[in-house]
């Protein structure tokens, strides 16, 4: 008996924008339709596979559009913006993914829905926004900024200075028992777009938040809540990099989780990129999980495969 291996891969926001783009919509399409390629050759091996993604230049660019416009649209909240960025970008990879599995002959229902994702109302992240959303700017313009909206700015280790906003921990995935059932049934799920909604509990009732989740954390509590085999994290990077942008840098190829714990709590990631990649990556085997992998997108199915990328293995 052949025993099919669920798959969560979590993308990273290259999936739909590259440094040094406008974002206009053709670029999108080029990049997720690129992307899906990647994606779908996972598929064609007979992965079970659920999506999930990023969305920080997004949903920045949203709240953007409503202060642009605030003189005339009343804005709307932060979660509102990234249940927004779930029906964008999960359309794009749905309509993406499905032209490509159509051109290998494979009939599968991609399925993007929305999806909220619990946080601790006294979360810690609240008194400290790091989540890094929206463009980059230089210091002189994030410093402007800063001053005439009221933003907190902070230099990006990946080149740039940019927004940042509360992160707090995902607890839970509200939607995690229909994922699952439409993932048995064979769907391709699309689920935790943007780290999913942020809410808190309160008074027996569920409530938005300004927060942005981290994507890659949210993705490992729903790859554990689902019980699947493998995490993948795919970003523009080629692997878990000690040293990452000196001279000494070196790509660490294979870990056990003791190990990448050890490296992640001296330090050697940063907590704006690689170290909640890292993180998640403990976090699942952790919690039963077979591997986690982290690599770069255009090589998803290499970095399944073990031929490229970090592979984060049971001790």
């Amino acid at each position: 008996m052949i025993l099919v291996k669920v798959v969560v891969i979590a993308l990273g926001g290259n999936a739909f924008l590259r440094k040094g783009q406008r974002g206009v919509v053709d670029e999108q399409w080029d990049n997720v339709s690129k992307a899906m390629k990647q994606v779908a050759d996972i598929v064609e091996k007979g992965y079970r596979v659920i999506l999930t993604h990023g969305n920080g230049p997004q949903v920045g660019n949203i709240l953007e559009w409503m202060e642009a416009l605030a003189y005339k649209i009343p804005p709307l909240t932060m979660d509102i913006a990234n249940a927004m960025t779930q029906g964008w970008l999960g359309y794009m990879i749905q309509q993406a993914l499905h032209n490509e599995l159509m051109r290998r002959g494979i009939n599968r229902v991609v399925l993007p829905i929305i999806n909220r994702v619990l946080v601790d109302k006294y979360d810690s992240a609240f008194r400290n926004p790091t989540k890094y959303i929206g463009p980059y700017y230089t210091k002189e313009e994030a410093q402007e900024i800063a001053i005439k909206k009221g933003w907190i700015m902070r230099l990006d280790p990946r080149g740039g200075w940019r927004r940042v906003v509360p992160s707090p921990n995902p607890i839970d995935n509200l939607e995690v028992e229909a994922i699952k059932k439409l993932v048995n049934e064979g769907y391709i799920v699309i689920a935790s777009g943007g780290g999913g909604i942020p809410v808190i509990k309160e008074n027996k009732e569920f409530r938005g938040v300004e927060a942005v989740i981290d994507k890659d954390l949210a993705s490992e509590v729903l790859a554990t809540k689902l019980g699947a085999d493998y995490l993948v994290i795919l970003t523009d990077v080629d692997g878990v990099m000690l040293n990452y942008g000196k001279p000494s840098q070196k790509l660490l190829r294979k870990l056990t989780v003791s190990e990448a714990e050890k490296l992640y709590k001296a330090g050697h990631f940063p907590p704006g990129s690689m170290g909640p990649k890292v993180l998640a990556c403990i976090r699942f085997i952790k919690h039963g999980g077979e591997k986690a992998f982290i690599g770069h997108l255009y090589k998803a199915l290499d970095t399944l495969e073990e031929r490229s990328g970090t592979v984060i293995l049971p001790d």
